[in-house]
């Protein structure tokens, strides 16, 4: 008895298969980087069940994360850091001056499917950190510092969550690093260490 061919998948079953791991980002289920590795599957995706695979792990109707998101972060002469399965609001302040700040967001869950970082730091740096794969948007202003994104840039998919950043630096570095999904374990010094030597184009996306 023959078996019954796999379906072949289409452009529209992609999509929607990228909606729907989009929302289970958006109630907490799947983080940042979870959820980018699952896109990129799902648009290399050739049938029907590879798509259904991708969210064979999760229930038709998501609970949302109970954790206080995350609003705002400060350093003033020291050093913060956020990481790990943090929630995030839908904006996020990032005041710093004579320190430096952190921001994962490998490991978040997003209140919604954009999130807008307001960047303000003085002689200082800010580095956040995105899976690669979400498209970032960087918009500000450096007087004797710099602001600047590092990493592959992939092109940017529909249903793929944004994060804007407004940067305002004052001899400060605010840096966003777009992070290869193979570095999940890395710690935020091998990022910047791998990015600034480019071994990051070696697994671009």
């Amino acid at each position: 008895m023959t078996e019954t061919p796999a379906l072949r998948a289409s452009d529209a079953d992609r999509e929607r298969a990228v909606v729907l791991l989009r929302e289970h980002m958006v109630e907490g289920r799947l983080t940042l980087e979870e959820f980018a590795d699952r896109m990129s599957t799902a648009y290399l995706a050739r049938t029907t069940e590879e798509l259904e695979h991708l969210s064979r792990d999760l229930p038709p109707v998501p609970a949302r994360s109970r954790l206080s998101p995350t609003r705002v972060v400060l350093a003033v002469f020291g050093s913060t850091g956020r990481t790990g399965r943090i929630r995030v609001h839908r904006q996020v302040s990032c005041l710093m001056a004579l320190g430096n700040i952190d921001l994962d967001l490998r490991q978040a869950t997003l209140d919604g499917d954009a999130v807008t970082i307001v960047a303000l730091g003085a002689f200082g740096s800010i580095d956040v950190y995105v899976p690669e794969g979400l498209e970032v948007d960087l918009h500000g202003f450096a007087l004797g510092g710099h602001r600047r994104v590092r990493g592959n840039e992939p092109p940017p998919r529909p249903g793929t969550p944004i994060v804007r950043v407004f940067a305002f630096s004052i001899f400060a570095g605010i840096d966003v690093w777009r992070v290869p999904i193979a570095w999940t374990q890395k710690s935020w010094g091998e990022v910047i260490r791998g990015i600034r030597s480019g071994n990051h184009m070696e697994l671009g996306a």
